[in-house]
């Protein structure tokens, strides 16, 4: 016996079997259920109930979460589901608006909207955090189970939140990963090992992500010349000596170029800003 909530899950994709583990080694009874068979053997083995339908998942226990490919999956496989009386947890990647579609859907007070921080091999652990958005009866009624993944961040009521802070931070991951991909095809076309190399990339990366704070106060006070360490003119006059490198190496700049032709544009009036003063120019091509 067990004084540990009861979850369903549905999707057993490689994040879905990470969640469904993660709840069986905390010690909360699991119902699984994958459109495709075959992959709840070893959750079975460890202790989880297979359901046969998505109808019988759903009936099982009374918080529900489903972690599908996309968000029309989701609406696809509850179509028809009697979901009374249950809480709908959806960890699936989607937008604000189909998050607060969903809630509309499927019942506000008992729609929750999370947003997965963590890579499978690293749910449970020490650095994973999910964001959640939605119903707060209902997030505080799951939390139990949903604090097994890793630190469990309520965002607020409007269930686009947690969407809206995933699709940000995955951006910012995104944009990062572009910029290591650029700098290990440079060093590798000049015969340097990027092996080698990734040791400073990394240091020079992890010293530059010290400079999130301040482009944000920033950004909240619209003051763009405040704290101004290299200016907007300075870096844009440098710009093309990344991107002529790169082709002389020849290595295709099309990962920086678009951030070279915003600077240029904006430091022609601007030039004593820092680059947040960017985001101007975005809030217009938008």
């Amino acid at each position: 016996m067990t004084n540990n909530p009861p979850v369903t899950v549905l999707g057993l994709g490689a994040m879905g079997r990470a969640l469904a583990r993660t709840l069986l080694a905390a010690g909360h009874p699991t119902t699984v259920w994958n459109r495709t068979p075959g992959k709840d053997d070893e959750l079975v083995a460890a202790g989880a109930v297979r359901a046969a339908t998505v109808a019988d998942a759903v009936a099982a226990h009374r918080i529900v979460l489903a972690c599908l490919l996309t968000n029309d999956t989701v609406d696809e496989v509850l179509t028809g589901v009697p979901l009374d009386g249950r809480i709908l947890v959806n960890l699936t990647n989607g937008t604000p608006a189909q998050a607060r579609a969903l809630a509309t859907a499927y019942g506000p007070d008992r729609y929750l909207d999370g947003g997965i921080m963590a890579v499978p091999p690293t749910i449970g652990g020490p650095h994973a955090f999910v964001l959640y958005s939605g119903s707060a009866p209902a997030y505080d009624e799951a939390r139990p189970a949903l604090e097994t993944f890793g630190e469990a961040r309520y965002l607020g009521a409007d269930p686009g939140l947690a969407a809206l802070h995933d699709i940000a931070l995955l951006s910012g991951m995104y944009g990062m990963v572009g910029g290591v991909l650029h700098a290990l095809a440079l060093v590798r076309a000049a015969g340097v090992s990027a092996t080698g190399f990734a040791p400073l990339l990394t240091r020079w990366l992890t010293a530059m992500a010290g400079g999130v704070g301040r482009y944000a106060a920033q950004l909240d006070a619209g003051e763009y010349g405040r704290d101004v360490v290299s200016n907007l003119g300075m870096q844009a006059a440098a710009w093309d000596n990344l991107t002529d490198t790169a082709r002389a190496e020849g290595v295709d700049p099309r990962l920086l170029a678009p951030l070279g032709d915003l600077m240029r544009r904006r430091a022609a009036d601007h030039p004593d800003e820092d680059l947040t003063g960017i985001v101007e120019l975005l809030k217009e091509t938008a």
